[in-house]
């Protein structure tokens, strides 16, 4: 029957009223985890500038980082980016909004005898920073030139999976979450650490259903980073600009979270709520954007889109670089999302880089670097496809590459050969966080070049429990002394610091020297229609610099 205008207006209306309902249901079933932390989805050092307005608050992408399901942590006001990890992405992400009623609009559903109840997920908004209750979840110190957090106790959460519908919790924590044996997790339901719909877990077996919320309290130790300073650059009603060290992440991701920028910014500098402009790998200083509002964020991210913003580098690489002007067009194809690892590649993405040599010392040379697009670890690369690495990166001068070290696109290896390489080499060296990895992440599988980077960001917040390390007899020696719930209460008020559930607390790790957390590769300058803002060169950029 031919409707009027009045009709179908009024059909649409009730049309939309209709399906509004299931796409908030089936958005929010299907939402990931805490930071698992081991991806690096994020733009390369060198990467150009992508919209990360959400990412500050909201779910997002970032860089790989960590344990037993996690949600998108609190919204609204203080809520926290899920990224990832790091940095390199993949810097994890955080938590998700914890489930809670919204008055007046939608009144809690109380369920038949024996039903379980589950409250709806609580509205997000966009944009926003942490607050002074994630502040104060711990504190650092200072030591050996690192800056360094107190371990502390943390809720992931996460909304069931709908692969995990009409599983028991044992059945999902024997299948996806192997990096802890079944007797850590049977230790943490007697512990009153896991919690399905915010009650208590007492049994493995029971049956998960769709949109079932679940909670993970555990036991947090994050990487020490260097205690340099963040400098700010500038700061005005619009913006604020800083000089980012190498080593510490841009938000959390990862193993990363108070020993991230946004954090040190708000903890120490009562900057809060600022929006990421873009992004620098963990390893990577130099210039960091942040807008103060979404308007901001939005009219750069406009300028982004439209090229009008230029981006500057200075890095310093092995051997004589050419003196005259070179321009890189390799395609650059993701290995691995999760190891944060590329190579050039026919099937890769387009990509252009232009480098000029600005001084030679004998032995190494000094590179400016203009990135043109804006893909992973796009400098990087395309200095190793040339045959001149950053003197001291950590993955693309690494020996795993072969003889050649990847120059020209040569790689005598399967991507399986080389990912296994290099993870091997930096576990010898203690120094899996460079990979954004911990040893967890290991039993899972490091090959993920088909995957998307938004598929591998969410796989890799499905990490359960990755604070606590797997070691011979210690989950069976935490089960008897946790055997009682309200356990993980007392040893909440007797001290954060160390937790009998933990492996990681029994683990004795060499802490890494401050020029181990440094890689030549430096944000120079950024530069827009409107705005300029300049970092000091660093030390190792000056041409008189020798190696030790």
């Amino acid at each position: 029957m031919w409707l009027g205008g009045r009709g179908w207006l009024g059909f649409l209306v009730q049309w939309r009223l209709v399906l509004r309902p299931f796409s908030f249901a089936k958005t929010w079933g299907g939402c990931r985890g805490p930071m698992a932390g081991t991806l690096s989805t994020g733009e390369e050092s060198g990467g150009g500038l992508r919209t990360l307005v959400q990412q500050n608050g909201d779910a997002g992408s970032d860089a790989k980082d960590e344990s037993l399901p996690g949600p998108p942590e609190p919204t609204g006001r203080g809520a926290e980016p899920a990224v990832g990890s790091g940095d390199a992405a993949p810097e994890s992400g955080e938590p998700a909004s914890a489930p809670a009623a919204d008055p007046g609009k939608r009144k809690k559903r109380r369920g038949a005898a024996g039903e379980r109840v589950v409250p709806p997920p609580k509205k997000r908004r966009t944009g926003v920073s942490f607050g002074d209750e994630h502040f104060a979840e711990t504190s650092y110190y200072f030591e050996g030139g690192l800056r360094k957090v107190r371990p502390y106790y943390f809720d992931f959460r996460t909304y069931c999976k709908g692969r995990w519908v009409g599983h028991s919790l044992l059945h999902v924590f024997s299948t996806e979450f192997r990096a802890q044996p079944l007797a850590y997790y049977e230790a943490a339901v007697r512990a009153g650490r896991l919690h399905l719909n915010e009650k208590p877990v007492r049994d493995l077996s029971i049956v998960l259903k769709d949109n079932d919320f679940l909670r993970n309290t555990v036991h947090r130790h994050e990487p020490p980073v260097t205690a340099e300073p963040i400098r700010l650059l500038a700061e005005n009603e619009d913006v604020v600009v800083v000089d980012k060290p190498s080593s510490i992440p841009v938000h959390p991701c990862g193993r990363f979270r108070h020993n991230t920028v946004i954090f040190i910014l708000g903890k120490e500098h009562q900057l809060k709520e600022l929006h990421p402009l873009h992004r620098l790998d963990r390893l990577t200083s130099g210039v960091l954007m942040f807008a103060k509002t979404a308007v901001v964020s939005e009219r750069i991210h406009e300028q982004v889109r439209d090229r009008q913003l230029e981006k500057e580098y200075v890095c310093r690489v092995e051997g004589e670089f050419p003196a005259t002007e070179m321009t890189c067009k390799e395609p650059i194809l993701v290995v691995s999302y999760k190891v944060g690892v590329c190579r050039v590649d026919p099937r890769g993405k387009p990509c252009e880089t232009v480098f000029q040599r600005l001084s030679y010392n004998g032995h190494s040379s000094v590179v400016r670097c203009q990135p043109l697009t804006g893909r992973t670890h796009q400098i990087r690369v395309h200095l190793q496809f040339l045959g001149h690495p950053i003197l001291n990166d950590p993955i693309y001068n690494s020996v795993a590459w072969g003889p050649s070290r990847g120059r020209g696109g040569h790689i005598p290896k399967t991507d399986e050969e080389l990912l296994r390489d290099l993870v091997a080499e930096h576990q010898a060296k203690q120094s899996l966080d460079v990979l954004d990895l911990c040893e967890g992440d290991l039993s899972t599988g490091l090959t993920d070049s088909t995957a998307t980077s938004s598929e591998s960001a969410n796989d890799s917040l499905e990490e359960l429990a990755t604070a606590p390390q797997k070691m011979d007899g210690v989950h069976e020696a935490a089960s008897q002394h946790l055997g009682t719930p309200g356990m993980a209460a007392e040893t909440h008020g007797m001290n954060q610091e160390t937790d009998p559930l933990c492996a990681e607390c029994r683990l004795v790790r060499q802490d890494p020297l401050p020029q181990d957390l440094i890689m030549f590769l430096h944000a120079f300058r950024y530069k827009g229609p409107d705005f300029e803002y300049v970092s000091p060169m660093p030390a190792w950029a000056q041409e008189d610099w020798q190696e030790d």
